[in-house]
């Protein structure tokens, strides 16, 4: 059943929230939580579909998964029977070859279908693949599914090509249980990174340089049990600190790490808004007219490409011309036509978007293309003068857990509908 969010905009988001568990960190933890025989507790785990698919997915292999409540699970990988993971629950997910990587590690053989996702432009699997081939794996594509199998892997020396998380992530968790000493070079530094190395050594692995270029991994034999607390999600705090910019608003996002917010934080300070840090929150204030500014999206710890379509909504509103270069995917511009229904100027040329500032959007009925557009265009309505519709909310839903509500809880007019007879209604009501 197709469902909308319905949205009244021109009210100033003021208040408080809470950031969930990073659903980034939480795909490869929930993979890697299986490469134990003993069970693994995970706290701070985001509710939203991403998770749940992939969670379904490990179940279907034998993992034994015990929800404790809406944010902690227990996983135990004992009684895993099938080295296959089916198509149907990948084609959901992209995350899902982190089961590669985890699979590989702990049993030296895994087979995988090709992964989906959203829409976002080409992200190939290629660097995986060639990272597992390094560490001695056979590594093939045969009927849609990739196989890979080694008597056993054996530490290397691997150079990324490109910086990837999760290739840099997969290669990772598969070289923890290998024979010997693996060095990643030109490794992902993002903050899931991180978490995750820190994930496995809670079990017993042995991974030094986590959050720099140069990862360095002695193989262990085995790992043991954990309980371990997720990161906070960046990209869902950035994404209600610039809710807080476009509706000139005041909101305080609690449960953060301030220092993983630093670029989004600084394009705020930019355009004008005010930004205060505390210990674990955020305060973004914005009272004046924003201004315009040059955005490129970079792999961290420059600005993120997942809060990219939620900076050119903001641009779109602040006085004069913005630019915003994205170098990491190609197809991540499907919303600007969205946009210019609520009445944003902005063209398009490879992959830059030129911006020039209008005095405010009007509401309309648009569809969300993917996760963090569809984010955006929500931000956008909520800035807007009369009532916006959002549909294929869907997307949204994969990475943002109660977003409705969450809003709501900062003045937001906005309810999540379900049939145009619904919308009328809510028209009606906030007329």
């Amino acid at each position: 059943m197709e469902q909308y969010y319905v949205i009244k905009g021109g009210i100033p988001l003021v208040g408080e929230v809470e950031i969930g568990g990073a659903k980034n960190a939480a795909l490869a933890i929930l993979a890697a939580a299986i490469m134990t025989d003993e069970t693994v507790t995970i706290d701070n785990l985001p509710n939203v579909r991403d998770i749940n698919v992939l969670l379904e997915a490990m179940a279907e292999i034998g993992a034994k998964i015990h929800r404790v409540d809406e944010h902690t699970v227990k996983i135990n990988g004992s009684q895993i029977r099938e080295l296959c993971v089916e198509y149907e629950y990948i084609k959901k997910i992209r995350a899902s070859y982190y089961l590669l990587g985890a699979l590989l590690g702990k049993y030296n053989h895994a087979e995988v279908a090709l992964p989906g996702g959203c829409d976002i432009g080409s992200r190939p699997i290629d660097l995986h693949l060639k990272g597992f081939r390094a560490l001695g794996a056979d590594v093939s594509i045969q009927h849609g599914l990739i196989v890979a199998q080694t008597e056993y892997l054996k530490g290397t020396h691997i150079y990324l090509d490109k910086v990837s998380v999760g290739a840099t992530i997969n290669i990772m968790m598969a070289a923890s249980m290998a024979n010997g000493k693996t060095i990643i070079e030109n490794a992902a530094k993002e903050p899931h990174v991180v978490d995750v190395a820190n994930f496995l050594n809670s079990m017993g692995a042995n991974i030094r340089g986590a959050g720099t270029d140069v990862i360095r991994i002695v193989g262990v034999e085995r790992l043991h049990a954990t309980e371990y607390a997720i990161i906070p999600d960046q990209i869902e705090a950035g994404t209600f600190m610039f809710a807080a910019a476009a509706t000139k608003g005041d909101i305080t996002v609690k449960n953060v790490i301030p220092k993983h917010l630093e670029a989004t934080s600084a394009k705020l300070l930019e355009v004008g808004c005010e930004v205060e840090e505390f210990d674990d929150a955020v305060r973004v204030v914005c009272s004046k007219p924003m201004h315009h500014t040059q955005v490129t999206t970079l792999a961290y710890p420059g600005f993120p490409t997942d809060m990219q379509p939620q900076m050119s909504v903001l641009l779109g509103i602040a006085q004069g011309t913005s630019t915003v270069t994205e170098s990491i995917f190609e197809n991540r511009f499907r919303y600007v036509d969205e946009l210019t229904r609520m009445g944003a100027n902005i063209k398009v040329e490879s992959n830059i978007a030129i911006i020039n500032g209008v005095s405010g959007y009007m509401g309309a009925r648009v569809s969300a293309p993917d996760l963090r557009a569809g984010a955006a265009l929500v931000i956008a309505g909520l800035a807007a003068e009369g009532i916006t519709v959002v549909d294929n909310i869907h997307y949204i839903e994969r990475g943002y857990e109660q977003f409705e509500y969450k809003l709501g809880e900062l003045g937001a007019r906005i309810e999540k509908v379900n049939s145009e007879k619904d919308i009328q209604k809510f028209t009606l009501k906030v007329g």
